[in-house]
């Protein structure tokens, strides 16, 4: 295989992207056309895809997908002169969520052996076919309905399903990955555009994918009346069906169980020590001790995919406003992909 063809395949796949959400529908040509209508089958058969938040996952990868980016990422390993088969079982909580293992396995030298998810099974054939287009046909990859005939697989999944991937792929070389999270410790001087861009990393794709906050550490202090005054700039989360429903529910099981929680109209806040929260629901304690939340986030290591909060709090952390715009060299479970593709 020809990776420098495939390097510069992707600079032009993100330059189509670009391109396409760039324009007017009035400046949309066929090919824009064909991908208006992917993205809204896609938005009819898995309503929380709605066709914004496709466009911000297409966007995020149109900007990750720059040459610098791309060399710099891929100069940190040694690619294999043999190419073997690697079976890719891919999630599909949000959109384009597996494209990174996808990525991972052709500039590795391998071939990926694709199982998609029923809820996200447009889009990344699509890309895959311009990319290949843009390779010169330098792109080899297959989809199946069921694994067979690999060397290694790459499988995400619930941690139900996982226990049973483990042992079904236990003879395998194999990375699983199970159910994980975000959380985000508040220092309690955070500015209100702080609170706000924490506000993308609570309700980007409805807080279903594992970078979303659903647990907020704040000082004994903190007033909870900040949090939900930053974040009414995404109070039309309420109007989408599936998200109302979640809250309905939710907010009706609090009531019945007479449990004290806080209610804005579109997101509850609930003081709990639980890691996850159900959906429309963030869940928050109050510290004493920094020390202690640092004590927490290690222990429960296993099941934190990022930490949000300010540079100065001294925790490997991301921005506030980018839990959801992940680098090449960022990796799902933090396990390094490409590392795991050395082996191979």
């Amino acid at each position: 295989m020809n990776t420098e063809n495939q390097v510069l395949g992707l600079i032009k796949l993100s330059d189509y992207i670009k391109a396409f959400l760039a324009k007017k529908p009035e400046d949309q040509n066929e090919d824009d056309a064909d991908i208006e209508l992917l993205l809204k089958r896609s938005e009819i058969e898995n309503p929380w895809f709605t066709i914004d938040n496709q466009k911000f996952a297409l966007q995020q990868w149109a900007d990750l997908l720059t040459e610098e980016h791309i060399r710099n990422w891929l100069g940190k390993y040694s690619i294999s002169k043999i190419s073997k088969r690697v079976g890719l079982i891919l999630a599909g909580n949000i959109p384009l969520v597996g494209f990174h293992d996808v990525l991972s396995v052709i500039l590795s030298n391998h071939i990926p052996v694709i199982k998609l998810s029923s809820k996200d099974k447009y889009m990344i054939p699509f890309l895959l076919k311009k990319w290949n287009e843009f390779s010169d046909g330098n792109i080899v990859f297959e989809f199946v309905e069921k694994l067979e005939n690999f060397d290694a697989v790459i499988a995400t999944g619930s941690n139900n399903t996982a226990r049973y991937l483990e042992y079904y792929f236990k003879n395998h070389l194999s990375i699983i990955r199970k159910n994980r999270t975000s959380v985000a410790v508040l220092k309690g001087d955070e500015t209100q555009e702080e609170l706000e861009l924490l506000g993308h990393d609570i309700f980007q794709y409805f807080g279903l994918g594992c970078r979303n906050v659903t647990r907020i550490f704040i000082p004994e202090d903190f007033v909870i009346d900040r949090l939900f005054e930053s974040f009414l700039g995404f109070q039309d989360i309420i109007n989408h069906n599936k998200y109302a429903n979640n809250y309905d529910y939710n907010r009706a099981i609090y009531l019945l169980n007479q449990d004290k929680f806080w209610d804005n109209n579109f997101v509850m806040l609930k003081e709990d020590d639980k890691l996850f929260s159900p959906l429309s629901v963030i869940n928050f304690s109050r510290y004493e001790s920094l020390d202690d939340v640092k004590a927490f986030i290690a222990e429960n290591e296993e099941n934190i995919q990022c930490v949000v909060a300010k540079e100065d709090l001294g925790m490997e952390a991301v921005p506030f406003g980018e839990a959801q715009n992940p680098g090449l060299d960022t990796y799902a479970d933090n396990v390094d992909t490409m590392k795991f593709l050395e082996l191979v």
